[in-house]
């Protein structure tokens, strides 16, 4: 009887065992090794020197880096800006029920966040090349005082990264926001209309609220996707590597790379990771905050 208690204790275990060697192998030891290197500086993957947090007191200092967070910062304000009220105007245009082509609109909307980072990256840097490219040409072809060799890259590296990201991902988000457009009640938005409440009044009293959880969640995608901002302008700035000119393009996870993968030093980049660890889960509690109180 007890060889038969202890028998089933262990079946659950068994179940669980191959999920357990995978997560200790791949993510809970990476983890706990990252962490250990934070606190070590490396020359190659097999001379270590422990240092404490000396990799984190320079990481102060470092302007590189810096530059890099206040890159990170900006674009993912912009993309805050540009992409959340992009992807809601989009889910709202096909919501309405008299629209026609409701599929043919959102399989043209979606489309472009199936193709990759890859894609979009070649994709733009051959319509914003200087003269073989397909927005100076056009604009040549408009107006024949426009410069074909006006560098778009060279000179507005944010509103070229942000365009890129808008058009792969705004579709993705407006697919969230659709759902959640279609579960707002009818009833509540028909209520509000005979009392005279205008299209503005409705969105705001009535629509904004009940979509608010899905909001919260795109918000801290949107974030989160910014702050590991790094295939895109790695690609489209591959001959500085990922830095662009005058380091604009430079993000943290950029910078991470170049640390870690071409000068040698994995125990900075670690301390950059970890670094980024904790803002981001800053962001998550902070915004977490929010949405309770908004919720309350």
């Amino acid at each position: 009887m007890k060889h038969s208690r202890t028998h089933s204790s262990a079946i659950p275990w068994l179940f669980l065992s191959p999920f357990l060697a995978i997560f200790l192998t791949f993510t809970a030891w990476p983890l706990i090794r990252s962490l250990i290197l934070a606190f070590e500086q490396t020359f190659g993957p097999k001379t270590t020197i422990f240092v404490g947090t000396l990799n984190f007191r320079f990481l102060l200092h470092d302007p590189l880096f810096w530059t890099a967070l206040g890159n990170t910062l900006l674009f993912t304000i912009c993309a805050l800006l540009v992409q959340i009220p992009t992807a809601l105007g989009l889910a709202l245009l096909l919501n309405r029920p008299d629209l026609r082509g409701k599929r043919l609109f959102r399989l043209a909307f979606f489309s472009p966040s199936i193709v990759g980072l890859a894609f979009v990256a070649i994709l733009f840097s051959l319509m914003l090349e200087k003269r073989i490219g397909l927005i100076n040409g056009s604009l040549h072809g408009l107006f024949s005082s426009w410069d074909p060799d006006f560098p778009w890259l060279q000179n507005y590296v944010l509103t070229c990264l942000v365009g890129a990201t808008l058009w792969l991902s705004a579709g993705f988000y407006m697919i969230y926001f659709l759902a959640a457009l279609q579960n707002v009640p009818a009833e509540l938005l028909e209520a509000a209309n005979i009392d005279g409440a205008g299209p503005w009044q409705r969105f705001r009293h009535i629509t904004l609220p009940e979509i608010r959880p899905v909001l919260n969640l795109i918000t801290l995608l949107v974030v989160v996707g910014s702050f590991q901002f790094f295939e895109l302008p790695f690609l489209l700035y591959n001959d500085t590597g990922g830095s662009g000119p005058e380091n604009r393009a430079l993000t943290i996870v950029t910078y991470l790379y170049q640390t870690g993968f071409r000068s040698g030093d994995l125990g900075y980049a670690s301390a950059i990771g970890w670094v980024l660890t904790l803002i981001l889960v800053g962001f998550a509690l902070v915004q977490r905050q929010i949405a309770r109180r908004n919720e309350n």
